[in-house]
């Protein structure tokens, strides 16, 4: 009797299960940023304490704090890329990147904020102010403000980086390829600084 009641109203709603959305419409392709510099897979990295390197992520400004890729189009204005989207924030995106080029061009025993509870070893952070396309000039901009502190001195060390890979379109097609190409320009920057 039960399943006579309920069987109706399971049947009327069906047709309603094609409309529903929990959430905006995913473009049909994500974007990310690979490293220019590989990691060797295999081989068994050691270091202690102070020949390691904690990376953490770094912070960023609200117009970066989304998945959306933006544009600045004035000096005081901010637009995003239709249907452009990352498969996760740019600063987790940056983070990684920046320890496989650290790994990769200094051979450094890099470390991500969760796995380094032991002991940190140096520490890598800062914030990532710019990660966007720039409308005036047609180009891709990575600006990362690095902080590092090398060891137990706790003296603490500031460094701005900065790329610019020039765009033929603003658009989703060009904004992965240049913003990963300024990235991976900033991440070599920064590995030379912090392999010296």
């Amino acid at each position: 009797m039960r399943y006579a009641v309920l069987l109706p109203i399971l049947l009327s709603t069906a047709p309603l299960a094609g409309c529903i959305s929990f959430g905006a419409t995913p473009p049909p392709t994500l974007l990310t940023i690979e490293p220019s510099a590989a990691v060797p897979i295999g081989p068994v990295q050691r270091a202690t304490g102070a020949g390691a390197l904690t990376v953490a992520v770094p912070s960023v400004p609200q117009a970066l704090a989304t998945n959306r890729v933006p544009v600045q189009a004035t000096p005081t204005t901010i637009a995003y890329i239709k249907d452009a989207q990352w498969a996760e924030p740019p600063a987790r995106l940056f983070a990684r990147l920046m320890g496989d080029t650290i790994t990769a061009r200094t051979g450094r025993l890099v470390l991500t904020a969760g796995a380094s509870s032991v002991d940190p070893g140096a520490r890598l952070g800062g914030e990532l102010r710019r990660f966007d396309l720039d409308a005036t000039a047609r180009a891709a901009v990575v600006t990362f403000d690095a902080t590092l502190i090398r060891g137990d001195a706790g003296a603490v060390e500031k460094r701005r980086f900065e790329a610019r890979v020039p765009v033929t379109a603003i658009d989703a097609a060009n904004a992965g390829t240049a913003l990963g190409g300024a990235a991976n320009q900033v991440a070599a920057q920064v590995a030379d600084w912090v392999g010296r």
